[in-house]
């Protein structure tokens, strides 16, 4: 798949029409048998359990990653996608975590449980090309501090870049109320940046409807959401926000000394 020729897939979203739901095969002896039914076709309506199911259907055989930093939306759509692969018998689906080498010890903790819980998923890890040492050899200490954009494009958007081109669908738990840079967030469309398809299925959700799924269903969840952290990456960077709950929507504590980042770059550049 490339950008010239994405499978036919417009940037609008639009999927190429669904196959017929049973088509006619040939096998070597001459015999006619039917194909097993298409998956159904994708559509925003669809809940978010619907298209994860879909889209495991749809582009099964084909290199499929999701990436997560085990927030809370993550750990939903690990488990939607878990209980898809189970229910249809699919093979399992890659979990990169982009580690920055600055998690909280609670992030790491539920990283231990997801892997033990999700035995039909593949956790791997992505790491910058640049270690911490050398990072602040070349550029001084504490970059996060006076240039958290450029941390962010060294310890993340780096090695994204490297590792996703190795896949045709990226996977996200992106939803459109997080930020306005995310506002018009399609469930599918093509990213030009990484040259390849990004589905989001959990872009209609509200925050209130994450917290109830993952209460519902038992989901292991950063325990930091219960101690005011409505989002958390980095320890140099992520703080609590007063009076916040596991259902706040804020992302205002992510980068505590930039008012006017909310954004690490990974999906929007920056």
């Amino acid at each position: 798949m490339n950008a010239e020729n994405p499978e036919n897939f417009t940037p609008s979203g639009d999927l190429p029409p669904s196959p017929p739901t049973e088509r006619l095969a040939a096998l070597p002896s001459g015999e006619v048998v039917a194909r097993p039914a298409s998956p159904p076709s994708m559509d925003e309506s669809r809940t978010p359990a619907e298209l994860v199911e879909w889209a495991l259907q749809k582009f099964v055989g084909q290199p499929i990653v999701m990436t997560s930093s085990f927030g809370m939306e993550g750990c939903m759509l690990m488990d939607l996608a878990s209980k898809a692969i189970a229910k249809h018998d699919l093979p399992k689906l890659t979990i990169a975590c982009i580690d920055t080498g600055f998690f909280y010890p609670e992030t790491k903790q539920l990283q231990k449980k997801l892997v033990e819980r999700y035995q039909n998923l593949d956790f791997v890890t992505w790491k910058s090309p640049v270690s911490i040492e050398q990072q602040a050899k070349s550029y001084g200490p504490n970059l996060w501090q006076y240039n958290p954009n450029l941390c962010c494009n060294i310890r993340k958007v780096q090695p994204m870049s490297e590792n996703v081109v190795n896949y045709n669908l990226w996977i996200t738990a992106v939803r459109r109320s997080q930020t306005k840079s995310r506002a018009d967030t399609p469930v599918m469309g093509w990213d030009w940046r990484y040259q390849l398809l990004k589905f989001c299925p959990m872009v209609t959700l509200s925050r209130p409807e994450v917290w109830s799924y993952i209460q519902e269903h038992d989901v292991p969840f950063n325990q930091l959401h219960l101690q005011n952290f409505p989002s958390v990456s980095c320890f140099h960077c992520t703080k609590p926000v007063p009076g916040s709950s596991p259902e706040s929507d804020a992302r205002s504590g992510r980068w505590s000394n930039d008012d006017d980042k909310d954004e690490c770059g990974l999906h929007y550049q920056i």
